[in-house]
């Protein structure tokens, strides 16, 4: 897989799992499309992605019913709830929703479970163009703890190959570019799948259509970085990333476990942004319908170390219902331009309080991220060769617009509690 030719940046996107959890319907996914077309696509964002089970009919919320009908072709593939996707009806699949996305300017995600339907083991359907069923390639005791719908599969089997090649293809027709699939990075009865991984990446190859390959959920062990690197274009470093002050303090030791890592192509991944107006119909996390509960300054901290570290960025709020607020978060061209463009991100600082990452731009630019992770203002007054930079002359906090105070080779400023200073040096 060439992955520099699929995600040679980091994917900038929407996901409906956070608002709407296994639930979201098609004019949900057309009404986010539309606000991201017009308010977010000029700033770089693309990716709009169907979260999971969209294949049941009946899905109400984040809580999965269990062993429940699912729809289902005549050869083992998921396909579309007509109820809740119309556009789906004859057979069509994601192909009328995938291409309203695509007339937007925009571009089409799916996520997907690791495996095989238990039901179409259960009844032995085949897999297309073999001999083979879903009952010969079924893993039965490689199972998801937290979800029914699927069995593993065995990539030893014969026909296995050939049921991932079946999926691909059909999602090639459907006109998919990003496919997140899940129960495969990291698990809690299980090492990392690499078998199956190393299928899909297989079968991405062979489908004809280029598609980003995000494996959750996390974390995904470090030890297997060459592997990800190798096979998948995004991986999730933590389990679901949810709007908690202490998910967020631990994120800073994640993103110290990966630094070096992220490169065109190949994304570690933060999981998604909850932002705005959460909970719609998902209560996983630990809250039902609200609004975020980052403070402003827990926004702006979250918002940067995604941004300095590059993780992709995927927006998990209702987007049609972003305040100006929530929409300043996500259009800021200068942290932007970091995200998309900057490398050599580390952690230059981690005393006390105090945490500093520093990045490069090739055109000389410098950046440093300096967070406060403490419960009390942080007065700084920091020499800039503590963090490795010299030459400075002079620069600009990218939230506010405002100059840095540089005074005698020292960085001076105030730093919320919880908060953060992003400031690209010149």
């Amino acid at each position: 897989m060439n992955h520099k030719l699929i995600a040679p940046t980091p994917p900038l996107g929407w996901n409906s799992w956070d608002c709407y959890g296994a639930a979201v319907a098609e004019d949900e996914i057309r009404g986010n499309a539309e606000y991201m077309a017009a308010h977010l696509k000029g700033f770089g964002w693309s990716y709009i992605t169907v979260d999971i089970q969209w294949y049941e009919p009946f899905a109400n919320s984040s809580q999965y019913r269990p062993f429940v009908p699912l729809v289902m072709d005549e050869y083992s593939r998921l396909m579309p709830a007509e109820n809740r996707f119309p556009s789906a009806a004859g057979g069509r699949g994601f192909k009328p929703l995938a291409d309203y996305v695509h007339s937007l300017g925009l571009q089409f995600g799916i996520h997907i479970m690791r495996g095989i339907p238990r039901q179409a083991a259960h009844a032995a359907t085949p897999i297309i163009g073999t001999a083979v069923t879903a009952r010969d390639i079924a893993h039965t005791n490689s199972i998801c703890p937290w979800n029914t719908d699927m069995y593993g599969v065995d990539a030893s089997k014969e026909g296995a190959q050939s049921y991932y090649d079946s999926l691909f293809k059909l999602y090639a027709e459907w006109g998919v570019d990003l496919v997140k699939v899940d129960d495969i990075a990291a698990s809690r009865l299980y090492d990392t799948h690499q078998p199956e991984i190393t299928l899909i990446s297989k079968a991405i190859e062979r489908c004809g259509r280029p598609m980003v390959l995000s494996l959750s959920p996390g974390p995904a062990p470090v030890e297997y970085a060459e592997f990800f690197t190798e096979h998948a274009n995004m991986w999730r470093v933590t389990d679901d990333f949810w709007d908690l002050w202490p998910l967020l303090l631990d994120m800073f030791d994640r993103c110290r476990k990966w630094q070096g890592v992220p490169h065109a192509g190949c994304w570690p991944d933060c999981d998604m942004l909850p932002l705005g107006h959460l909970g719609i119909r998902s209560v996983d996390g630990g809250g039902a319908d609200r609004w975020t509960r980052f403070t402003r300054d827990e926004q702006l901290t979250m918002m940067s170390l995604w941004s300095i570290f590059r993780s992709p960025l995927i927006f998990g709020g209702e987007l049609r219902d972003n305040d100006d607020w929530t929409l300043s978060l996500l259009t800021n061209r200068e942290v932007l331009r970091m995200h998309r463009e900057s490398h050599g991100a580390r952690e230059a600082l981690c005393q006390g309080d105090l945490i500093v990452w520093t990045a490069e731009h090739s055109d000389g630019t410098r950046y440093a991220a300096v967070f406060n992770v403490g419960e009390n203002p942080l007065l700084l007054d920091l020499a800039i060769e503590q963090i490795g930079l010299t030459g400075i002359t002079g620069g600009t906090e990218l939230w506010s617009g405002a100059p840095a105070e540089l005074k005698a080779g020292s960085l001076q400023a105030t730093v919320p509690p919880h908060g953060v200073r992003l400031y690209r040096f010149f």
